[in-house]
């Protein structure tokens, strides 16, 4: 990240759940960003869950609108020098394009900021069979 802190950082829900510590994310972040919060097309209560979870606490989130307005709408109550947008897929990349946001997918931010990504490798493997290396 370029650092500085007049700054606006907006994380979509499904990139924030891709980081292995949302937590510590927020942590971080809130050192070198003045404003931080979630935007999601999901209902408000999902959002709230995930982050009362994840002991988040956001200056901003997306109600009971979808990310556009929400980004639109923080852009409007936050004036900062820089909005940026972390997501996960191509859509929210044109998403920031249309709204005026700075687009960072979320596997470049946590390079840059040395977050860690959950490892999903592990995830769904316990139906498979063990491997053995003591068979003939």
């Amino acid at each position: 990240m370029n650092g500085g802190s007049d700054m606006t950082l907006a994380f979509e829900l499904e990139a924030l759940k891709e980081l292995a510590s949302p937590e510590s994310v927020f942590e971080d972040a809130r050192g070198w960003t003045e404003y931080i919060g979630v935007v999601s097309e999901k209902p408000t209560y999902v959002v709230t869950n995930f982050t009362r979870k994840n002991r988040i606490r956001q200056d901003f989130f997306s109600g009971p609108r979808g990310k556009a307005e929400s980004l639109e709408g923080v852009k409007d109550q936050f004036n900062t020098d820089r909005y940026v947008f972390i997501g996960s897929s191509e859509e929210d990349e044109q998403l920031a394009e249309e709204v005026g946001w700075e687009y960072l997918a979320v596997t470049d931010a946590a390079d840059a900021a040395d977050w860690i990504v959950a490892d999903d490798a592990d995830v769904g493997d316990d139906d498979a069979e063990p491997v053995r290396d003591d068979w003939p």
